[in-house]
């Protein structure tokens, strides 16, 4: 399947959740999706850190889009949701930029499995993995 960044990009703009929280989508290929989120303001905590909720988010949205190529690029009717995650956050971040890289560990008809990494211009920061049910759109289970 070819890529088109411009195409993965315009669609997952709808995201509005992610998109309000300035995360954007660097690079798209079916071996590894990268998305971006400059650190502001509105992502710190009470305590002047990057909130987990934010970081959270964007290694989301890294396995949303990874998840949902085909969906994007209207190779496929099927929707991918997230069925479950878990994340573990390293340290604190430290620098004006976080990126989300995921990577798919396994993907079949119904389910899939990514690896996502957040990183700062100094290393890993949190390490996510998510799976993902596909639901075709004849409402099929």
């Amino acid at each position: 399947m070819d890529i088109d960044l411009r195409k993965i990009q315009d669609f997952f703009a709808a995201d509005r959740f992610a998109a309000g929280a300035g995360i954007t989508v660097e690079a798209a290929a079916p071996e590894r999706v990268v998305c971006a989120m400059a650190v502001t303001p509105r992502h710190l905590n009470a305590a002047g850190g990057v909130q987990g909720g934010a970081i959270f988010t964007l290694a989301d949205l890294a396995f949303a889009v990874h998840s949902n190529l085909g969906l994007a690029m209207g190779a496929s009717s099927g929707v991918t949701v997230g069925q479950s995650n878990s994340i573990s956050f390293l340290r604190a971040p430290r620098g004006p930029k976080l990126k989300a890289c995921s990577s798919c560990l396994s993907r079949g008809r119904n389910i899939s499995v990514y690896h996502v990494e957040v990183t700062d211009d100094e290393g890993l920061v949190a390490v996510m993995t998510g799976s993902g049910f596909t639901k075709d759109s004849s409402g099929a289970r």
